[in-house]
C-alpha cells in the first residue's frame, strides 16, 4: 500500500482483474490482506469468524509492531470499531440513541440552518479571493464537524484542532513521532472536552456517556469513553467531508448528471447522487482492520488467522462483476439489481456505520442547497491538478478550489 495515498481506482481495477482478495504490504513492512471484490467483501464483513479486537492481530499481540505505527489507532483505540460480541453490543447501545431515525430527523432544521450560514461564508471567501474559494475548507469540512460537534457537545473552540488531529490520525504517510504526538494530543483534547461536559452536563452525547460511566461504571470505562469520542469525531466528520467533496467533484465532471438531478428528471433525487458517489468514489478507500480467528478462505484465497485485513470499499464500488462493464461510469440513474446491495461503502453486518442516516441527510441537504444557490459552480482547476489526501484510508483531495458563478440565493 502506498502510504502517500493517491487515486485508488486504476490500481483497484488491476488488482480486481487478478482476484477479489489481494496480499498487501502495510507501512512498516507489516504483511496484510485486502478484500476488494463486492461479493467477497460482503461475505467477509458479515463472517462470524472475523473479529475486530486487536487481541486477534498476531503481529501486534506478539510485540512485532513498532511504536508510532501510523495505523495503530485503528487497531488499538478502545471503542465500537475494535470490539466484538457483547462488548460491541454494549458500546453500540450507549451511542445508538443519538442516531435513531427520530433523533436524526430532529437535526434537519439545524443542518439546514448551518448549511445556509456556511454557504454565506463560502461566498464571502470567494469574493475575497477573486471569485475562487476552497469548498472543502469553507463548506465540506465545517458542516459535518459542526453537526458532530453539537451532537457530542464539543465547543467550537476545539473543532478546527480536532479536524487537524483526526486528519493526522487517518494519514498513512506520517512518521512515528508525529503519529504518537497526534494521538496523544487528540486524546488530551477529548479528555478536556469530557471534563468540561462532566462539570457542565448538557443534552449531548458526551454528557450521556459520562453519566453512563459515573452511574453504571461497569457499562463504560474511562478509556472506552475517550476511545468512543475519538471514533465519533473521526468517523463523524471525515467520512461526510470526503463524501461531499467527492460528490461535488463528480457532479462538476458530469454536468449531464447534475442537470438530471437539478431538473428532477425520471425521479432522480439528491439522495441518488449521494448513493452513486458512495459507490463510485467511496469516501473511505481501505478501512483497517479485521482479523480472521482461523485460516479463512474467501473467494478461493486463504487469509491466515490473525492477519490484519483492509476492507476495500473503493474497489468493491467499481467491481464489474457486480456493477457491470460500466462500473467506472458515474450514473445517478444506475439501477440496483433486485436483492443486490448498491455499495458497501458504509459497511455491512454488525459494524454497519451507525451514523449512516445522518451522513446521508447532511450530504443530501448540503448538495441540494449548494447547487440551488450556485448552479454554475465549477472546479477552478482541472481534476489532475487537485492534490490527493496522503492516505490510503481516506479517499479524497486536500483542497477543492471552485468558482461559484452567479448566486441565486
Amino acid at each position: 500500500m502506498d502510504p502517500a495515498g493517491g487515486c485508488p481506482h486504476a490500481d483497484n481495477a488491476r488488482l480486481l482483474e487478478r482476484s477479489a482478495v489481494a496480499a498487501v504490504v502495510l507501512p512498516g513492512e507489516v504483511e496484510g490482506m485486502a478484500v476488494l471484490g463486492h461479493e467477497a467483501l460482503k461475505e467477509f464483513l458479515g463472517h462470524p469468524e472475523v473479529a475486530k479486537g486487536a487481541e486477534h492481530f498476531t503481529e501486534l499481540r506478539e510485540g512485532r509492531i513498532a511504536p508510532g505505527w501510523p495505523l495503530a489507532t485503528f487497531a488499538t483505540v478502545r471503542g465500537m470499531t475494535t470490539a466484538d460480541g457483547e462488548d460491541h453490543r454494549r458500546l453500540r447501545s450507549l451511542v445508538s440513541k443519538a442516531f435513531t431515525a427520530r433523533r436524526v430527523e430532529e437535526l434537519r432544521p439545524r443542518i439546514e440552518e448551518l448549511t445556509v450560514r456556511l454557504l454565506d461564508d463560502l461566498q464571502m471567501a470567494a469574493e475575497r479571493d477573486g471569485g475562487v474559494a476552497d469548498l472543502r475548507r469553507h463548506f465540506a469540512m465545517p458542516l459535518p464537524m459542526g453537526v458532530i460537534g453539537e451532537l457530542l457537545g464539543v465547543d467550537a473552540e476545539y473543532r478546527d484542532r480536532l479536524h487537524h488531529l483526526s486528519n493526522q490520525v487517518v494519514a498513512t504517510d506520517i512518521g512515528p513521532e508525529k503519529a504518537l504526538a497526534a494521538n496523544r494530543e487528540l486524546v488530551a483534547v477529548l479528555a478536556a472536552v469530557a471534563a468540561a461536559r462532566g462539570e457542565r452536563p448538557g443534552e449531548d452525547l458526551t454528557s450521556a456517556l459520562i453519566a453512563a460511566r459515573d452511574e453504571e461504571g461497569d457499562r463504560l470505562g474511562q478509556e472506552e469513553l475517550i476511545g468512543t469520542l475519538v471514533l465519533m469525531i473521526i468517523a463523524g466528520h471525515e467520512t461526510t467531508l470526503n463524501l461531499l467533496t467527492n460528490a461535488v467533484r463528480a457532479l462538476c465532471g458530469h454536468r449531464d448528471q447534475l442537470e438530471l438531478v437539478m431538473r428532477g428528471e425520471g425521479g432522480v433525487r439528491w439522495a441518488d447522487v449521494v448513493e452513486e458517489t458512495l459507490r463510485w468514489d467511496a469516501p473511505v478507500s481501505y478501512f483497517p482492520f479485521r482479523y480472521p480467528v482461523r485460516d479463512l478462505t474467501v473467494d478461493g484465497t486463504v487469509i491466515p488467522k490473525g492477519t490484519p485485513v483492509l476492507a476495500g470499499y473503493s474497489a468493491a464500488g467499481r467491481d464489474p462483476a457486480v456493477h457491470g462493464p460500466d462500473a467506472d461510469r458515474f450514473d445517478v440513474t444506475r439501477p440496483t439489481r433486485p436483492g443486490a446491495t448498491r455499495h458497501l461503502s458504509l459497511g455491512h453486518g454488525a459494524h454497519y456505520c451507525l451514523g449512516a442516516p445522518l451522513a446521508r441527510m447532511e450530504a443530501s441537504i448540503a448538495l441540494e442547497r449548494l447547487f440551488t444557490r450556485f448552479p454554475d459552480l465549477d472546479l477552478a482547476v482541472t481534476e489532475a491538478e487537485l492534490t490527493r489526501d496522503a492516505s490510503f484510508v481516506g479517499n479524497s483531495v486536500r483542497a477543492l478550489p471552485v468558482r461559484l458563478g452567479t448566486s441565486r440565493g
